[in-house]
């Protein structure tokens, strides 16, 4: 499996790192996708103990993001990043495969 098909930017590693130090867990982000949203496909983030059996991971400032080989399909090539702005703070996907999003960010078509 190609595990450089996703990159975790820096601003995010920082971010999971600090997530993961405040709640005693491994710095590991977990992101999925399932069906759902108002585009048909929505990203789901958590932190992760370990990466599983048919995951993709990937590593950034010595934090991982791993990926399960179903949600792989639909996200090979993204970045996740971590943006800051008057509306707040998220994790954020750049998904050069979404056909369309939607305004919340947090939700694509193929």
């Amino acid at each position: 499996m190609d595990t450089n098909s996703l990159t975790l930017s820096p601003s995010a590693a920082a971010r999971v790192a600090a997530i993961a130090s405040k709640q005693g867990k491994p710095a590991i982000l977990r992101l999925a996708v399932e069906g759902g949203g108002c585009s048909g496909f929505q990203y789901k983030f958590g932190l992760a103990d370990g990466p599983e059996a048919d995951d993709s991971v990937t590593e950034t400032d010595g934090v991982r993001l791993v990926v399960d080989s179903v949600s792989l399909d639909l996200v090979s090539g993204c970045v996740v990043d971590f943006v800051e702005s008057l509306g707040g703070a998220a994790f954020k996907v750049e998904n050069p495969n979404a056909a369309a999003g939607c305004g919340c960010g947090s939700s694509f078509s193929v």
